[in-house]
């Protein structure tokens, strides 16, 4: 066992060593960039000033970047808010239109029932001879609406033909209606 601790010591010694001699290389490049440019050797690369004056126009160069993406960021930022009142906008414009059409609807509703409350209200002889002038398409939509015996009463009173007409587009108004 003491043996190991004595190899550990030994191992420790070397790290503690090799670092001590990275750190003083590293002392002398610090010392050495602290140096003035008369004193560079004549091979070096980049001087100093030009290598500033790199920096300086890279830095300017990406501050520039900086200021337009600002710029673009801040004209997204105003459309974003443009497109969002105008999306409440139309939101509020079709819910208004929404009510609008549903007044409409109750209003037209509300029409078709009370006429086909005064047709129903006929007599049977009177109706059938205005239905006969209506077109089919309108004499089935009313009849349709009725109560049957009231709309077989009408019908019957009907030329054979037109009856039998607005009876087919009674028959067929539902046809294409899904049956799932």
């Amino acid at each position: 066992m003491r043996s190991g601790r004595s190899v550990l010591l030994i191992l420790a010694l070397i790290l503690a060593a090799g670092g001590a001699l990275r750190l003083g290389v590293g002392v002398g490049g610090a010392m050495a960039n602290n140096a003035r440019e008369s004193d560079l050797p004549l091979n070096c690369p980049v001087p100093p000033a030009a290598l500033a004056a790199a920096l300086s126009a890279r830095e300017a160069q990406v501050q520039a970047k900086e200021d337009k993406l600002a710029q673009r960021m801040s004209a997204l930022t105003l459309a974003d808010q443009a497109i969002t009142k105008r999306m409440e906008e139309l939101q509020a414009a079709e819910e208004e239109l929404k009510k609008t059409i549903a007044i409409a609807d109750g209003a037209s509703e509300k029409d078709l029932t009370q006429l086909t409350a005064v047709y129903e209200a006929m007599k049977p002889a009177d109706a059938a001879d205005l239905f006969q002038t209506m077109a089919p398409e309108f004499a089935a939509g009313f009849l349709g609406r009725m109560q049957p015996a009231s709309a077989a009463a009408i019908l019957t009173g009907m030329d054979p033909a037109k009856a039998y007409e607005v009876s087919v587009l009674l028959a067929g108004r539902n046809a294409n209606a899904p049956k799932n």
